[in-house]
């Protein structure tokens, strides 16, 4: 609690009784308080409250799918719904179940600056041999309270809220036990593909015991995960008497985060010689170091490229395990065109300008489509976004997307729309197609096609975010449960400017 001078007082509340809860399928805990039971059911929907605005408060679809927040408050909802059948009853005697910690952490982690691409939570995967069969799949399968990335490495989150005290290492014939559901986990980690993760994050919000804590490192490696978690800020205040505030803000200084390795994602599979370099880059690659002209840097489209590393990326010397601290953005082929587009360097009023018939002449069935773009380009400038995505960062190209852009620019582009692509590939590195096997064992479809998956698995190969305005791709992946780590612009087309 908080007085109005800021000095901080804490009340400890006595009486904490930890038992398995029959309300949620999480199995979190249940607590006795010795103050009073509507204190408690209270309070504990003023919990409710705080997490469900921080859910709706999450990051948008690059940082979590629409679906995964809805799981969320779904059981928000659900624990919510059970805490007002509570304060309808007058029968308290029995200790009362209350599973929004579990809930509050799951959270607490999302909120995490270095977590995104969270494509999954709160559900199970089903083990192999429920693979295809929709029956019973979802009580046998495995489950994974966040499947995401963390920084740029896909990751599976176990939660627990429980005390310390009742962890139980090798199970009873009421619980299966931290060892038995670990060793689940683990096996599912190792024989899935799509979703396979690089390390299992185990996170005990309340600590852990130091024989259980040995035990994990001696029969799994597990080793204490070296990234800081941040603090909560106060999320819900609620007045008291005496001018005292209830600060409605968990710490979790005394949580326990572990992380166990899984073997290796498999890197990539090689769809090109790697022996084989593009004949662009011996010639391009030299001219990087030129100076750009005082017109050039005027120019918001060469500025914002002058801004990025000029990096070449090799995939025999470099790699992406020699790229940790660096970042990388690999480029599809929509990016790409954005950045070239006549609409967002400048030509939109001579667009609008133009007799309507003689645009629908030039772009057909696409006017409708330019028009907007033009509308939208006026409104919100693109390089205003993309400007803090890219500037100081090593950009990226594969093979595939390559090849393709050069095509369309050469059959749609205008002469300055080609001048700006040449400008733009001499500050890019072009590496050979390789994606990751993860991506690659995805089913191909018309959603997921194929040099979707050799474009996107690249740059998951070389653990980078792809740019993109692959809308209809990324909902597709998202259905997948994968984790891939993305950045979302808005489309541009070619105009023969």
């Amino acid at each position: 609690m908080m007085n109005d001078k800021g000095k901080t007082q804490y009340i400890q509340m006595e009486g904490f009784e930890y038992k398995p809860n029959p309300y949620s399928s999480s199995n979190e805990k249940t607590m006795n308080w010795n103050c009073s039971t509507s204190e408690v059911i209270e309070e504990s929907k003023k919990r409710c409250e705080v997490v469900t605005n921080q859910i709706n408060n999450l990051s948008p679809h690059s940082k979590i799918t629409d679906s995964c927040k809805q799981t969320l408050v779904r059981l928000v909802r659900s624990e919510l719904k059970f805490l007002n059948r509570l304060s309808a009853s007058s029968n308290h005697s029995s200790p009362i179940s209350v599973n929004i910690g579990y809930v509050e952490s799951i959270v607490h982690i999302l909120q995490q600056p270095f977590i995104n691409g969270v494509s999954r939570v709160c559900k199970p995967i089903p083990i192999p041999s429920q693979r295809g069969k929709k029956e019973d799949s979802i009580a046998k399968g495995v489950h994974v309270d966040i499947v995401c990335n963390l920084d740029k490495s896909p990751v599976w989150f176990i939660v627990s809220d429980r005390n310390p005290k009742y962890i139980s290492w090798s199970g009873s014939h009421k619980n299966k036990g931290l060892r038995t559901r670990v060793e689940q986990v683990l096996a599912e980690a190792q024989s899935t593909l799509t979703l396979k993760p690089v390390s299992i994050i185990l996170f005990f919000a309340n600590g852990l015991d130091g024989a259980v804590f040995k035990k994990l490192g001696d029969g799994f490696g597990a080793s204490e995960l070296g990234v800081k978690f941040s603090l909560p800020n106060a999320d819900f205040c609620d007045e008291l008497e005496d001018d005292w505030v209830s600060v409605m803000a968990r710490s979790y200084e005394n949580a326990c985060i572990l992380q166990i390795q899984v073997d290796s994602m498999g890197n990539a599979v090689p769809m090109l010689d790697r022996g084989i370099r593009d004949p662009l880059l011996g010639d391009t690659r030299s001219e990087l170091s030129e100076c750009p002209t005082a017109s050039m840097l005027e120019d918001e489209f060469y500025y914002l490229i002058s801004r990025m590393k000029l990096v070449y990326l090799d995939v025999e010397s470099t790699g992406p395990d020699m790229l940790s601290g660096e970042d990388i953005i690999n480029f599809d082929t929509t990016a790409l065109i954005a950045l070239v587009s006549g609409i967002s360097n400048g030509c939109t009023e001579k667009l609008l300008a133009a007799p309507e018939y003689e645009l629908r002449e030039r772009f057909k069935s696409n006017y409708e489509f330019v028009i907007a773009q033009v509308m939208s380009e006026l409104q919100n400038p693109i390089f205003a976004e993309l400007r803090p995505l890219m500037s100081g960062k090593i950009g990226m190209i594969c093979e595939t997307v390559h090849l393709e852009f050069k095509e369309l620019v050469s059959m749609c582009g205008g002469p300055k729309e080609r001048l700006r692509a040449d400008q733009l590939l001499k500050h890019l590195s072009i590496v050979p197609d390789a994606p990751s096997l993860r991506m690659m064992g995805l089913p191909t479809t018309r959603k997921i096609a194929a040099k979707n998956k050799v474009v996107f698995g690249t740059g998951d190969y070389w653990r980078a975010p792809t740019l993109t305005a692959n809308m209809g791709f990324l909902r597709a992946i998202s259905q997948t449960g994968m984790s891939l780590l993305t950045l979302e612009h808005r489309p541009r087309a070619l105009t023969g400017d």
